[in-house]
């Protein structure tokens, strides 16, 4: 039987210090292809030794996709490897070299559309693909960004872009799990003037404040919060992805939630849940939930 531990995100996420250390040393002395091809060996280390990790990745392939033993096997080492081409985009991306890679959006125009209206928006998006390739685009929406994540995330990423002098983007962090008020509070403010609010819809930490979902054909816990808060403030909402595709590409999908009259945070929770089903249907190697996430006994 798994244990407490592995049955829900601990709130921190796999890529370690060492690991952005590493990538971001090796993306600048020997260049993103060099990166690419040094994954190949690496990865072969998380297998063994990243046991909680390689056993949610299996179940992932076994349970959800519904493939056999040996294409189980083939997809434990691809997927391992996508998500180290992720985190090395990633710090090539902060470290200033966008422009080697290539841009595509999806419904980026209604996405401008809703962000010059005016009002505050809420933008949900997802562990799969890599928002963080995105932050380029934003320009001057940047500086009105405020992303909701963890401390510990926050303090252990922000160390690593300083050390390397990576480019610090405008967004604003607004660190929950510290003082849970003093959070809300930010985030009110923050709509209130306009401004944007961006969650990731897919881990919680507290179990009591969880909505039930169906993903990739098993119920899943997600936080009730971001779609709570999406409701109750009636501002615009916006699924959020950054996927990665082949020939160093990366497709910006921006899925607008409707609904008439003021939304309930049920219905809110059963559009994104579709919506992330999509996603991860078309992109099954950028899940990166790396814990048992349908285990929720």
């Amino acid at each position: 039987m798994a244990s407490s531990s592995e049955k829900q995100w601990s709130g921190k996420s796999r890529g370690g210090k060492f690991g952005y250390q590493f990538f971001a040393y090796t993306i600048r002395l020997l260049g993103i292809r060099c990166a690419y091809c040094l994954l190949a060996f690496i990865v072969i280390y998380f297998i063994p030794f990243a046991p909680k990790a390689t056993r949610a990745i299996w179940s992932y392939n076994r349970q959800r996709r519904r493939l056999g033993i040996l294409a189980s096997v083939k997809e434990l080492y691809c997927h391992y490897y996508v998500f180290g081409q992720t985190l090395v985009d990633k710090m090539a991306m902060q470290a200033g070299l966008s422009k080697r890679y290539s841009y595509e959006f999806d419904n980026y125009e209604r996405f401008l559309e809703i962000l010059n209206s005016g009002q505050g928006v809420v933008m949900i998006g997802a562990h799969v693909g890599c928002w963080e390739s995105g932050a380029g685009f934003f320009g001057t929406y940047g500086k009105r960004i405020n992303i909701v994540m963890f401390d510990a995330e926050h303090q252990r990423i922000k160390e690593v872009l300083e050390s390397n002098n990576s480019r610090e983007d405008h967004f604003k962090i607004i660190a929950v799990n510290q003082d849970a008020i003093a959070a809300m509070l930010e985030m009110k403010v923050a709509l209130n003037n306009g401004e944007y609010i961006c969650f990731n819809g897919d881990r919680f930490v507290n179990r009591e404040q969880v909505l039930r979902a169906e993903i990739l054909g098993g119920e899943a816990l997600l936080p009730s919060g971001p779609f709570k808060i999406a409701a109750k403030c009636r501002v615009p909402v916006i699924f959020y992805y950054a996927m990665r595709e082949k020939r160093r590409t990366y497709r910006f999908i921006f899925e607008e939630a409707t609904f008439e009259g003021r939304p309930s945070h049920e219905q809110l929770v059963a559009q994104y849940a579709a919506s992330l089903n999509r996603i991860a249907e078309k992109y099954p190697r950028q899940w990166f939930n790396f814990y048992d996430f349908w285990n929720i006994n």
